[in-house]
């Protein structure tokens, strides 16, 4: 039975794509795909039940686009035909639930760990083993350089990987496809200033380092065709000196969403951006703050037509409602709270609105890092059905 009227329970639509609701899980790294990227049977069955848990628009986890794009181990991949029987079924399994799923395109730029990638034809593999990492530019670092400076050659040839991805995902039933901007990542890279020190017309002005992401996202545009929706995820900014500042965010969000995208997710954050990083704890964080990026979010509404997602240590029911209905954001993205309660929205409709339980402690890595699957160690312990009794990464 459902309890008292919400904002956030209310039906929307991206571009004919119907949402039950305004809540969002955002893209998070489970731990659970196949040595070769391919969708598991845990993977399906744990998409399935965040759709049972009504969440309205459930992002997957970061799938690679290339084999030299990839992050590490237990990834989720899109880079090749070989994908599509496990991404259908991934699909399929939360249909079936009646869930709407978006597939997230990426490829990880500077911080890529591809190593052997089984099932790609063993030139490639080598080639991806042997290469340097690819960014906008060369990187110095305390123990040297890092990475290998990208041609106009590599760049049409992500470009091309990136549209080709987006066309396997509409192929294999996801409702929508994320292009991923954020978090240091390649295509975030290219956006700052920190890491894309270039001088040509992908370096320098705003407009030339958002080009890529442009022509990324007009690539998607051209395969997916006019009536399939594109998202995707940027930083409000760096955090980091030199890097991206909320200015560029908004500029480079415009010029985006004149490429084509519907929908423009808002993260922060990079790897060198200390305990302001994309995955923060609470340290530092006063107790009354649960948005982290709430202000930059009321600024890219006020320069964009088209829908905002927020994400970043949203918490209680009573935050994400005052969020949408303050005109803040269009939707609420949750990322941890769902690994600690994967029904939480189903809760909170049927009328508990107790905050979530997740203590933002990062805890629930551990065993993904170790090829478990992620799950919250406190959940757990606590043996609470009614919360997540069940592992978050369990069938």
């Amino acid at each position: 039975m459902t309890i008292g009227a919400s904002v956030l329970f209310e039906p929307t639509v991206i571009r004919g794509m119907k949402l039950a609701n305004r809540f969002v899980r955002s893209a998070t790294w489970e731990g659970l795909a196949g040595p070769e990227g391919g969708v598991t049977p845990e993977l399906a069955g744990l998409y399935a039940r965040f759709a049972r848990g009504r969440v309205g628009l459930i992002i997957s986890s970061h799938a690679f686009v290339t084999p030299e794009g990839r992050a590490g181990s237990r990834q989720l991949g899109v880079h090749d035909d070989s994908m599509m029987p496990g991404l259908r079924s991934l699909a399929a399994a939360v249909h079936e639930a009646g869930g709407a799923i978006a597939l997230q395109i990426a490829h990880a730029g500077l911080w890529a760990s591809p190593g052997p990638v089984p099932g790609t034809a063993a030139g490639a593999v080598a080639a991806a083993e042997a290469a340097q990492p690819l960014g906008p530019s060369v990187r110095q670092t305390e123990s040297g350089t890092l990475g290998r400076e990208m041609s106009l050659a590599d760049i049409a040839a992500v470009t091309q990987a990136f549209a080709a991805a987006a066309a396997r995902a509409k192929a294999a039933g996801c409702d929508a496809v994320q292009i991923h901007g954020a978090h240091g990542y390649l295509l975030s890279e290219f956006l700052s200033p920190l890491f894309n020190t270039r001088e040509d017309e992908y370096g320098g002005t705003v407009a030339n380092r958002t080009r890529l992401v442009v022509e990324v996202t007009a690539a998607i545009r051209a395969v997916v065709g006019p009536d399939y929706p594109v998202l995707i995820k940027l930083n409000s900014e760096d955090f980091v000196p030199g890097g991206l500042s909320v200015d560029d965010m908004l500029e480079s969000a415009a010029l985006v969403a004149g490429a084509g995208v519907d929908a423009i997710e808002l993260s922060g954050g990079t790897s060198l951006s200390g305990d302001l990083g994309p995955i923060r704890t609470r340290r530092g964080i006063p107790q009354e703050r649960e948005a982290y990026y709430e202000e930059a979010a009321l600024r890219l509404k006020k320069k964009v037509r088209v829908a905002v997602m927020l994400v970043g240590g949203i918490r209680s029911f009573e935050e994400a409602e005052r969020l949408v209905a303050g005109g803040y954001t269009d939707y609420i993205a949750l990322s941890r709270p769902f690994i600690c309660e994967p029904d939480l929205v189903a809760r909170w409709e049927t009328g508990d609105r107790s905050p979530s339980g997740c203590r933002s402690d990062n805890r629930c890595f551990y065993k993904g890092l170790k090829g478990e699957g992620m799950s919250c160690v406190h959940a757990k312990r606590a043996g609470s059905p009614g919360r997540s009794g069940r592992p978050a990464a369990a069938n």
